[in-house]
């Protein structure tokens, strides 16, 4: 028998004071994330760090005081009532923002910049102008026109005008414009883009459930073009608006020709050899012509100027550093103002939202300290969640129960859920340009069984219920489901109609004739009884410390709204601060930016049919009258989109 004897290995050595390689990677890991956790640290507290020395000197400078020179107003951007907050640190990350004014504060610096000495010239920069609704841009001009009256010299330069910026700057006491640029008047109205056939192409069906002959936001989704019903009342919209445009502008400026302009501006402009900027001054539409230097050489000769700098310099007071300088008061009574400005939605949202929750937590807050004498809606809205309009309405009614009277100041714009929640006023004002009305409801929900069924996916399931899974947005709604829905919507138009019957004591059938989505400006809408009398929102507030029988020079305006964070602030600063642009762009320029603002506006459109959840009460007409930059979501999604296709 063999003898096999068993292999023999060498034994190898191991080191007892080196961790095993399973265990020294994971040593190595832990090491790399905490390494990495470290550095974000690190990141986080240089960005605080930088953002608070910033602030502090930011803070530091808007104590100094104010030196004689020239108020600028450079309005690079468009006027709201409130505007939308900033991310944080979002100027550093090198995102192009269009910067929002509120419309209060503007008007507030025009009129302390009348009586202040300090102020020599008002200068009016509008190379950039982002435009604003035709109400806001009247209780601007007026009051320019009032520190015109007042003998103060108020200047105005731009490359070109858009229509809304010669609305302000009809009331300076001079005109300038740039020799090669110029302006043409557009006028209201325009195309409004519909998805009816990208829809059927994509197989989308969206299912419309909708009360009102008028309610055209709907359109879009359903149609390739603009109903009849529509235009007609888009035709009296704008054509109303459109005069009260003329006529503010022919005040200001009577000797202006703006009529040839209007009707046969290709005669004009070729009558002057292509030269714009020349037949505007022919017609008298600019008083002198002349770049950016010659303009600030002008601005010196009244606000004086720095030897040391460049030529065409002055000696200028910086917008944000006069708001500063002249806050609200805050003596006497309190009023209380509540802002409900932008889209009404469901939930939690920042300013320049109007959001349910939000905005009612503002309210029952104000109300709980028992320090508010009335209260004052000021409005600013297109519409939007039926649900969200109703809880705002309720919290609004709660200030009623505690037996403050409830004013109502309606700003550019109070459509549609902006109406809703007018209702519980003692009194409305608003303003001839103001549009309101679009009372009616409509919901939208859409389905892809189509767009599954083109790349051979369907769909297929047990129901206990006739509505089992409906709204089944792979499979289409049931005709019982769509049956339900629209009677919910008409259900919903008649609580419409009665909360404004009861509030504008109106038979629930005369509101039905004035309602059906049709909307109306302000002067119309006073005829018909939607709106009480004409003013801003001072004379809204003096109308309230009246009716709580307070004098109304012995009060001042409580603002329910959240305040900023302190990021927030920081963004803004960022943001307000540094060297302004110096320039708009020519009239083409002007036209390309207000085309990629109307292409985000379209994008953001698709987002909310595909994620709108609720019913709603909105206004389509009212966007266009309005700024001309789309909102930063909005312009956000654009950019996104474009960056995916390679733009």
């Amino acid at each position: 028998m063999t003898d096999t004897a068993a292999p023999s290995y060498a034994p190898s050595y191991v080191d007892p004071a080196r961790p095993p390689r399973k265990k020294w990677r994971l040593v190595r890991g832990v090491w790399k994330f905490l390494v990495a956790i470290k550095d974000a640290l690190v990141l986080i507290a240089m960005l605080l760090f930088f953002g608070l020395i910033f602030a502090a000197l930011n803070a530091r400078q808007s104590t100094t005081a104010i030196k004689d020179g020239a108020l600028v107003l450079d309005l690079n951007g468009s006027i709201v009532e409130q505007p939308e907050e900033q991310a944080a640190f979002a100027a550093l990350s090198g995102q192009n923002r269009t910067r929002q004014f509120r419309l209060r504060d503007v008007v507030r610096s025009i009129d302390t910049a009348r009586t202040d000495a300090r102020v020599k010239v008002v200068v009016l920069d509008l190379d950039s102008f982002g435009g604003a609704y035709p109400a806001a841009l009247g209780e601007v001009g007026d009051a320019l026109a009032r520190v015109r009256a007042s003998g103060k010299p108020v200047l105005a330069y731009a490359t070109a005008y858009t229509d809304g910026g010669y609305r302000l700057a009809a009331n300076a006491s001079e005109i300038w414009v740039n020799p090669l640029g110029g302006t043409i008047f557009m006028g209201p109205g325009g195309n409004q883009l519909y998805y009816k056939g990208l829809i059927d192409k994509l197989g989308v069906n969206a299912h419309v459930y909708r009360v009102g002959r008028y309610k055209s936001f709907v359109e879009p989704y359903t149609r390739a073009d603009q109903s009849d019903d529509a235009r007609a009342a888009s035709t009296a919209l704008y054509g109303t608006l459109f005069a009260q445009w003329r006529e503010a502008v022919a005040k200001a400026r009577p000797k202006a020709q703006i009529a040839q302009f209007m009707s046969a501006p290709d005669k004009v402009i070729l009558a002057a050899n292509g030269n714009i900027a020349d037949a505007n001054l022919r017609a008298g539409i600019v008083d002198k012509l002349g770049d950016r230097t010659s303009f600030g050489r002008r601005v010196a000769e009244i606000a004086g100027s720095d030897a040391n700098k460049p030529a065409g310099n002055y000696n200028a007071i910086k917008y944000d550093a006069w708001v500063k300088a002249n806050p609200l008061h805050t003596a006497g009574d309190s009023i209380g103002v509540l802002t409900i400005a932008g889209e009404i939605v469901d939930g939690e949202s920042g300013p320049g939202k109007a959001a349910g929750k939000t905005i009612e937590k503002a309210v029952l807050d104000g109300l709980a300290k028992k320090t508010l004498k009335a209260l004052v809606v000021r409005v600013d809205s297109p519409g939007g969640s039926v649900m969200a309009s109703e809880q705002i309405r309720l919290a609004i009614l709660e200030a009623k129960r505690q037996k403050l009277p409830v004013v109502v100041s309606m700003g550019g714009l109070a459509a549609s859920g902006g109406y809703w929640v007018s209702t519980p006023a003692d009194v409305i004002f608003a303003e001839p340009g103001t549009i309101t009305g679009s009372i009616g409801i409509f919901g939208v929900i859409p389905t892809f069984e189509n767009a599954l069924a083109k790349i051979g996916v369907t769909s297929d399931g047990v129901k206990t219920t006739p509505l089992s899974g409906q709204p089944d947005i792979t499979g289409g709604t049931t005709p019982m489901f769509d049956a339900i829905a629209q009677a919910g919507i008409e259900n919903g138009y008649r609580q419409f109609v009665s909360r404004v019957a009861a509030s504008r004591k109106m038979t629930p059938a005369r509101v039905d004739e004035i309602g059906q989505g049709r909307v109306w400006d302000g002067g119309t809408a006073r005829q018909i009884g939607l709106v009480d009398r004409f003013g801003t929102l001072q004379d809204a507030i003096d109308e309230a410390a009246k009716r709580a029988k307070l004098d109304p020079a012995k009060v001042h305006a409580e603002y329910l709204e959240k305040k900023p964070g302190f990021l927030a602030t920081i963004a803004q600063d960022f943001g307000n601060d540094g060297d302004d642009d110096a320039g708009g762009g020519d009239a083409f320029a002007h036209v390309a930016a207000d085309r990629r603002q109307m292409l985000a506006r379209a994008v953001g459109d698709m987002k909310r049919l595909a994620t709108s959840g609720s019913i709603q009460a909105r206004c389509l007409e009212c966007g266009g009258m309005g700024p001309t930059a789309a909102g930063i979501g909005d312009a956000k999604l654009l950019d996104m989109l474009l960056a995916r296709i390679g733009f």
